[in-house]
């Protein structure tokens, strides 16, 4: 079992917790994470759950973040501690083992590393990963590609969405979080050792 909430119970825990679009993003998310999983043979039941309360954690205030941070004792890196924002994934994780009752390792990976990814990914970090990317609310330039990616390969598609990622932290002056930049080198190196 992999959690003790139904998912209706977990749904109407989420329109309490996060802001309409919010909820809205996380029903799309679980959507495309179940699609995904489908296509590349993964469990669809733990796709779509992790895909519903990736961002369960995901506050406009980061002083809310950050007393999750400190009440669930998550250590943060030196990235985190001024980019915030990329600890939602983190406590994502948190609220969904002591909210909901997911207890699976693989779905709360999933959902802790869907911000940044990170070194060999499993199957279901990437689906999460990349859910997160090409959920049907998404809208801006490339997503439309970037789906039909998704649907033909996924490793080419997680790279992908890093590569945007990239581009957009770049472009707005923010710090980037190694762990996304050895996660691409790692897809790389994958693909470059494949041929």
């Amino acid at each position: 079992m992999i959690t003790i909430l139904s998912v209706e119970l977990i749904k109407q825990s989420l329109q309490q917790m996060l802001s309409p679009e919010r909820y809205r993003h996380s029903l799309g998310a679980a959507e495309a994470a179940a699609q995904l999983a489908k296509r590349y043979d993964a469990s669809v039941e733990k796709a779509q759950m992790a895909g519903l309360v990736h961002d369960c954690g995901k506050s406009p205030s980061r002083n809310i973040l950050l007393n999750r941070v400190l009440e669930f004792g998550i250590v943060m890196d030196e990235i985190e501690e001024v980019e915030s924002h990329l600890l939602h994934g983190p406590v994502s994780a948190e609220l969904a083992r002591r909210e909901f009752g997911i207890t699976d390792e693989e779905m709360l990976s999933a959902i802790r590393y869907h911000t940044t990814g990170r070194v060999w990914m499993s199957l279901l970090e990437k689906i999460v990963y990349l859910a997160d990317y090409v959920e049907p609310n998404r809208s801006f330039p490339g997503v439309d590609e970037l789906r039909e990616a998704a649907c033909r390969d996924l490793d080419g598609a997680v790279l992908r969405a890093m590569d945007l990622t990239l581009m957009h932290v770049i472009e707005r002056g923010l710090m980037i979080h190694p762990r996304t930049v050895a996660a691409r080198n790692w897809l790389l190196s994958m693909d470059k050792g494949s041929k």
